[in-house]
């Protein structure tokens, strides 16, 4: 049997009499990309942060790496990284500065040259010498998904992460996760964006109305939904195949 990275039965929150999580139960098999998908209020961030040791919850069991959340918080930290919604960088620092803090905050050996491979793995190392501040929006982004994974924790959460991402660095993004997961990274992740889910994940769970109300890889709950009836129709590019070949050619020249 699979070693489980997670394992959450009945969690339980609620804020200021708002019941937001009403015995939420799944489980993450270990190397395994998990989506969890949701509008925006289902919870999914309560759950990242009652799993990350963030938030605590009022009933429930949440187990991460082996270390229940609120007995072991410690132990926990210790084991994963997390990206949240938005980027958490010292705007003060440089982004090669940035990186070489979180290297050693971890003890790592190296920090420079830790930070000069994540600069370069997520295209940013003509701009490591610059202050954060002065970073574009998506430049933040991928210098905080870059501090995020300093130290090859055993289980990342991602939080929505390619939000404000255009589509070249968005499927950055994607390879990167993919590479993770191929190396035995557990992955975490919470998307708004459909198609991410679906190209990313192994299994995949939706939260409404603060309960998971479906589970299963796309395959099974494609099964869940009626054959599509088949039209032969002639197919369109969309928009991003557009931008990224325009773009790609361009770069070429």
């Amino acid at each position: 049997m699979q070693k489980l990275a997670i394992q959450v039965e009945g969690l339980q929150k609620s804020f200021k009499g708002l019941h937001v999580l009403k015995g939420v139960d799944f489980q993450v098999e270990k190397g395994s990309i998990f989506a969890l998908l949701g509008t925006n209020g289902s919870g999914k961030t309560t759950i990242v942060k009652i799993l990350t040791t963030l938030l605590k919850p009022d009933d429930g069991k949440a187990v991460v790496n082996g270390f229940e959340v609120t007995a072991n918080p410690d132990q926990v930290r210790r084991s994963i990284s997390l990206t949240g919604q938005f980027a958490a960088v010292d705007e003060m620092l440089t982004g090669r500065e940035n990186l070489i803090l979180i290297a050693r905050l971890r003890h790592l050996p190296n920090p420079g040259q830790i930070a000069d491979e994540q600069l370069k793995r997520f295209g940013l190392t003509e701009a490591a010498g610059r202050l954060s501040s002065t970073y574009s929006g998506g430049m933040r982004r991928r210098l905080d998904i870059a501090m995020s994974l300093v130290g090859n924790a055993p289980l990342v959460f991602l939080d929505e992460p390619t939000t404000g991402l255009d589509p070249e660095a968005r499927i950055e993004v994607w390879k990167i996760i993919k590479e993770l997961a191929a190396g035995g990274t557990t992955v975490f992740l919470t998307t708004q964006y459909l198609e991410e889910a679906e190209q990313l994940a192994d299994r995949i769970a939706i939260l409404d109305k603060g309960k998971i109300i479906i589970s299963g890889t796309l395959a099974e709950l494609k099964k869940r939904f009626p054959v599509a009836t088949v039209e032969y129709i002639e197919k369109q590019p969309s928009l991003e195949e557009i931008f990224l070949a325009i773009v790609g050619a361009n770069q070429e020249k």
